[in-house]
């Protein structure tokens, strides 16, 4: 019988087919979702799909996009909001 932690469908199952030609069930853990931009609703690009234990240890560079409000905002929302603040810049002046 499956250990109990793994009957739930959080873990997914993935078929194996060993060596001997059965195919086993293995249960690993899911990939969390893509995340998102508060502003515009979507997907954020150049983060990684990983837990937050695995994200931990990776380099900073590897966990978002090297640019203004990385890994926070979408391209398009940052671009948006950096256009109205140089234009409230531009009105005090």
């Amino acid at each position: 019988m499956v250990a109990p932690k793994y009957r739930s469908r959080s873990m997914r199952h993935v078929y194996v087919k060993t060596p001997g030609g059965v195919t086993k069930i293995h249960y690993k853990p899911r990939n969390p979702e893509t995340g998102r931009c508060p502003v515009t609703g979507e997907e954020l690009k150049g983060m990684p799909r990983v837990s937050a234990n695995k994200r931990k240890n990776m380099p900073k560079t590897k966990k978002r996009p090297q640019r203004p409000f990385g890994g926070v905002l979408s391209s398009r929302a940052m671009r948006k909001l950096v256009k109205e603040e140089a234009r409230e810049l531009s009105q005090l002046e």
